[in-house]
């Protein structure tokens, strides 16, 4: 069927310690289908990584994915491993590439860091002003829920980088109080002990493809998308079709903030949350369904969205005041 192992296997990556450790998860599961493959890394520095500033101003976080794609449309490379999270919802798939697998879902859920030495551990023990760092609109936004006193300030960067900023141990214009990272960030970068306040999805409604891993080829690659296909986990990519429906009807970019989580019930029903929030947290909708009898993924995303539009959703992704 295939024509492996006797063929190279190049695979596309951002050049982060975090990307190509994901990498190596991913080479890991190939070599157990393909004991004998052979694997080319091929780290790609893009511009959004080189970029200190804010990246609605290059274009938004949907450039850490897009050089990589070209690079697999043009057959430099045969396979790329993307955050799904990264993966624009407010565009088409690029031409002629698919995703032939998700992994299984990491934890989804954000994690309330402080400098070490420090003794506080919740949102809570943080002082009125005290300054708490994310580069996510959509954790600022629902911060901004709950406690409007404290100063956002957006911190950007490799994940250990900022877990150095948080520590004092790189400079930064302003001491930081405290930061919000993903668990699975922390957990693939093996720093799971920093972690003080665990957030649940009630608490802080994770990003659309939160925690998943998608394996990216070319449609017409038979033998890559065979492979990959193996990897496949049903699951997750039921999951994420829902979330990423509901995304793409919002026409939602990278910079949007918007929440979204699909779970699969006890009872096999799919579940799915959405949220779209002001910048600041002032003002959100909120919409929660279930799959009917067909349980359809996409069918339960384009309602979640349906009725998060019904409520306002594009003015406040737009930012128009009412």
């Amino acid at each position: 069927m295939t024509d492996f192992p006797s063929r190279t296997l190049r695979i596309g990556t951002r050049s982060s310690p975090m990307a190509l450790a994901q990498v190596e998860i991913v080479s890991g599961l190939l070599r157990k289908i393909e004991p004998e493959l052979n694997i080319e890394v091929v780290p790609v520095t893009t511009e959004a990584d080189k970029w200190q500033g804010d990246l609605a101003q290059l274009g938004g976080k949907g450039l850490f994915v897009r050089e990589i794609d070209t690079m697999l449309q043009r057959g430099q490379v045969d396979m790329a491993v993307h955050c799904v999270k990264d993966v624009p919802g407010d565009v088409p798939m690029p031409k002629g590439l698919i995703f032939a697998a998700y992994l299984p879902r990491d934890d989804v859920r954000d994690v309330l860091l402080f400098p070490e030495g420090s003794d506080m551990q919740t949102l809570d023990d943080l002082p009125p002003g005290a300054s708490v760092a994310t580069s996510a609109v959509r954790r600022k936004a629902q911060i901004g829920r709950v406690r409007p006193d404290l100063n956002v300030v957006r911190v950007r960067g490799l994940v250990g980088t900022r877990v150095d900023k948080l520590d004092g141990k790189k400079p930064i214009d302003h001491k930081l109080d405290a930061m919000i990272l993903a668990m699975s960030g922390l957990e693939r970068l093996g720093i799971m002990e920093r972690a003080r306040q665990v957030f649940t999805v009630d608490e802080m409604l994770p990003a659309v493809g939160a925690g998943a891993l998608g394996l990216e080829c070319r449609k017409d690659d038979d033998a890559v998308a065979h492979l990959l296909q193996q990897l496949n986990h049903e699951k997750t990519m039921t999951e994420i079709t829902a979330e990423r429906v509901m995304l793409h009807g919002l026409r939602g970019h990278c910079n949007s903030p918007i929440a979204g989580y699909c779970v699969t019930e006890a009872d096999g029903q799919l579940s799915l949350r959405g949220m779209v929030f002001s910048r600041d947290g002032s003002k959100f909708v909120n919409a929660h369904d279930w799959g009917e009898s067909m349980n359809d993924p996409a069918v339960l995303g384009s309602r979640v969205c349906a009725e998060l539009l019904r409520q306002g959703a594009r003015d406040i992704i737009e930012g128009i005041p009412h």
